[in-house]
């Protein structure tokens, strides 16, 4: 099935089948498990990187700095390494489950200094589940992936990272090229703990938190996405970042139980304290467009996400959405401006309170 088919079958009311096996979390790489050298001094500190962006830390690899549709995790990466790493150039898989590379070939002519994380991924693993809603759900977790990388280089002092989300080629769908360090450390921007805050999430955040949260998925989705924020009271509506910096409403009255309906029926959205909206992708958007949009919503989610729980909120994205047409509901034509991504927040969950 094409991506467009595939994409137009997800966002329908058709629900998803019986369960089926995920199989390996990680593909059979060749040849023998690598150690992750140290880093020498000016080397990209490629140990330290893929433990903030991409290893699991725990046994059943559910758990990960890069958030993933029910933490079936279908990215994989491969490694282009060039001078200045600590491992020898060349092209390696990474295991996040062990921590360990494995060695595929020489590097390609021309690889430059730092290394090169390829995203691939494995559709089985999230189909096992999700079946035909998957596809929209794998590349919103390799932009999330993408965005874990982006934010491990920055804690390292390396950068800038080169990201390539632009959607043009199937494999892989995504890269960031991590140069070696050009900096220090910045100190307290290693990303914060790996699980998603569990439902319900209650309490709409301040205002303040809102407009940078906004300002920062706008930043991050590189003018493929519109974005706006679903409150509830005493003043419900959605509301937007104007070009001033400030807050502006975008609509009036209660959306959020309209959300959880779209959003695969998850009724806890009803009553989240704030739901952040990614929109975009059109009916009939063709393949390179829809990998694009996705890839970048799902990279601008990772960021908020990180910026929320460093401001202290409670955060959880919601990537399936079936008949979500915002546009239209706004008073738009329909088809042109479909939910294609989000992010509930709060200021405290259940767990919490019960703690």
């Amino acid at each position: 099935m094409d991506l467009v088919t595939a994409l137009a079958r997800a966002r329908s009311a058709e629900e998803p089948g019986p369960d089926t096996p995920a199989g390996p979390a990680v593909p059979p790489w060749p040849g023998p498990p690598l150690l992750v050298p140290d880093a020498g001094p000016g080397d990209l500190d490629l140990d330290r990187l893929l433990r903030l962006s991409l290893l699991a830390s725990d046994r059943s690899g559910r758990l990960r700095p890069a958030a993933s549709a029910g933490a079936l995790h279908p990215v994989d990466a491969r490694l282009v390494v060039g001078a200045r790493c600590p491992l020898p150039p060349g092209r390696y898989g990474y295991d996040p489950l062990r921590h360990r590379v494995h060695r595929l070939g020489p590097q390609p002519h021309g690889t430059p200094p730092g290394a090169t994380v390829e995203l691939t991924v494995t559709p089985r693993r999230t189909r096992s589940h999700y079946g035909h809603r998957a596809w929209p759900l794998l590349l919103l977790d390799t932009g999330h992936a993408a965005g874990a990388l982006w934010l491990a280089a920055e804690a390292l002092g390396a950068g800038p990272a080169v990201l390539r989300l632009d959607g043009r080629t199937e494999t892989p769908l995504a890269a960031v090229h991590l140069p070696p360090p050009t900096g220090s450390p910045v100190p307290g921007t290693a990303p914060p703990p790996r699980r998603s805050a569990p439902p319900p999430l209650r309490g709409t955040p301040p205002r303040d938190d809102l407009r940078a949260l906004l300002g920062t998925a706008v930043g991050a989705s590189a003018g493929e996405l519109a974005w706006c924020a679903a409150v509830g009271p005493p003043d419900p509506g959605l509301l937007e970042a104007a070009p001033d910096g400030t807050l502006r409403r975008l609509a009036a009255g209660e959306a959020r139980p309209t959300l959880a309906v779209w959003a695969a029926r998850q009724a806890w959205l009803a009553e989240a304290g704030a739901v952040l909206l990614g929109r975009g992708c059109p009916v009939g958007a063709d393949a390179a467009r829809i990998r694009r949009t996705h890839l970048r919503a799902g990279f601008a989610v990772q960021l908020a996400q990180v910026a929320a729980v460093r401001r202290g909120l409670a955060a959880r994205p919601v990537g399936s959405w079936q008949q979500a047409d915002l546009g239209a509901a706004l008073g738009a034509p329909p088809g042109r401006d479909l939910v294609v991504h989000g992010l509930a927040l709060g200021t405290t969950t259940d767990e919490e309170r019960t703690s």
